[in-house]
Parts: C-alpha cells; sequence; structure tokens
C-alpha cells in the first residue's frame, strides 16, 4: 500500500480524531473510511484526494513525455 504524508491543521486532525473515536476506528480507518466514500464524506478530504488525483495525472503525463 503506498504511503501518504498529509500536513494538517490542528483543529481539522482534532474533529478527526473525534470522528474516528465516535465510529470506534483509528485515525487511518477513519481516513480510509472517508476515501472509499463513507457516508459522511469531509470537504477536507475531497479537495485532498483531488490535488492527489490531480499530482498523479501530471506526474504521468510528465513520465509518458519523457
Amino acid at each position: 500500500m503506498p504511503k501518504v504524508t498529509l500536513e494538517l491543521e490542528l483543529e481539522l486532525y482534532r474533529l478527526l480524531q473525534e470522528a474516528a473515536r465516535s465510529n470506534q476506528l483509528s485515525v487511518e480507518d477513519e481516513c480510509l473510511r472517508r476515501l472509499e466514500g463513507g457516508t459522511r464524506r469531509s470537504h477536507y478530504m475531497e479537495a485532498l484526494l483531488a490535488d492527489l488525483r490531480a499530482n498523479d495525472e501530471q506526474r504521468r503525463a510528465h513520465k509518458s513525455s519523457s
């Protein structure tokens, strides 16, 4: 599985921890649940996912043009 490093604002991280606790999940599992289409998707996670996809597309385009 690829490793992803996130930089989060402290308040957003606390909210993510609270959501993980209330769903009886680890923070990692809560992130995965949200990325996989959990019922309460975070706008922040949606934006992060869009950024990751855009970066991946750019990387692929750059590799194929080299």
